[in-house]
């Protein structure tokens, strides 16, 4: 199947990308308030997935450099990097919106004008020091989302909504990729034996909120299915004897928190829509050493 397919699923457009039908939308016209409203629920997602603390107002940009450049600590430069990423991109979004209202106006805007070339490169300088900023989870930095912007700026509002489907089908991937290594993991201990469907409910509803904007009326289903798989699934009680041994309620206990893991991980990479590579090595680790020790339950 070639990339790009459209077809109706079950009375529901979808696009073929990478081995997956994604939900489709049809994006809005090209103008200027439609590209305003899309980067400004762009960034209300960039800050709500993002660490706490640098959302700064691009008032303050100058500010942020002057602490960022004097900082000599590499720890602290990187938190001041970010803050100074979240000013610069603020100071594009205020330009940007202002920028708008003129148009809307009846000013015409050139896309050489000064102040859109100061907007982009407002944007490709948040690009840049945005590899500072890290998930609100602490693990790894998530420069495709800290990307979108900039992408909604620079690119068409189609072209944009259908590099989104790319992404989407690299999430999904994720997701599976993710939800496998835990059920391969569990498979091996009776423990957990009867926990795969769950596994497999979490992974379904998982690539369906990652495939699903809020605005979206079926978002009253996806979401509680989403939450309810997870809450479901980490709720598993193993299959322990009626008096089991020391090392059975170890590997109990391993198992249930490799679960509450891949739960936590597999919620963030679905509600950001872009993969986590470092922590989903770091998972898959540690499911292969959960197999490991199933394997020979007595070294737990």
């Amino acid at each position: 199947m070639e990339n790009g397919t459209y077809r109706d699923i079950d009375g529901v457009p979808r696009v073929y990308c990478d081995g997956y039908w994604i939900k489709r939308y049809d994006p809005p016209a090209d103008t200027w308030a439609a590209k305003k409203q899309l980067i400004d629920a762009l960034t209300r997602r960039l800050f709500n997935h993002t660490e706490h603390g640098i959302n700064i107002p691009g008032r303050r940009l100058d500010a942020a450099r002057e602490a960022y450049d004097a900082e000599t600590d590499p720890a602290t430069k990187r938190v001041k990097g970010a803050m100074l990423a979240g000013a610069l991109f603020n100071r594009a979004a205020d330009i940007f919106n202002h920028l708008v209202e003129l148009e809307a106006c009846g000013v015409h805007i050139a896309s050489n004008n000064d102040l859109m070339r100061e907007c982009g490169r407002c944007l490709t300088e948040a690009l840049e020091f945005g590899r500072n900023v890290r998930h609100r989870n602490g693990d790894e930095g998530i420069d495709e989302l800290w990307g979108e912007p900039f992408k909604a700026f620079t690119m068409p509002i189609d072209a944009f909504y259908e590099s989104r489907y790319i992404k989407i089908a690299m999430t999904m991937r994720a997701i599976d990729g993710l939800t496998s290594s835990l059920s391969k993991s569990l498979r091996g201990s009776p423990l957990f034996t009867g926990i795969e469907p769950s596994i497999e409910a979490f992974a379904i509803a998982a690539r369906r909120k990652s495939e699903t904007l809020r605005t979206d009326p079926d978002i009253f289903e996806i979401w509680p299915d989403f939450v309810v798989s997870a809450e479901h699934l980490q709720e598993f009680q193993p299959r322990l004897a009626t008096t089991p041994r020391p090392e059975e309620l170890e590997l109990a206990e391993q198992g249930a928190r490799l679960i509450r893991k891949c739960v936590q991980l597999v919620s963030d990479i679905s509600r950001a829509r872009t993969p986590m590579p470092k922590s989903g090595r770091e998972l898959v680790a540690l499911c292969e050493s959960f197999a490991a020790a199933a394997s020979n339950p007595s070294a737990a």
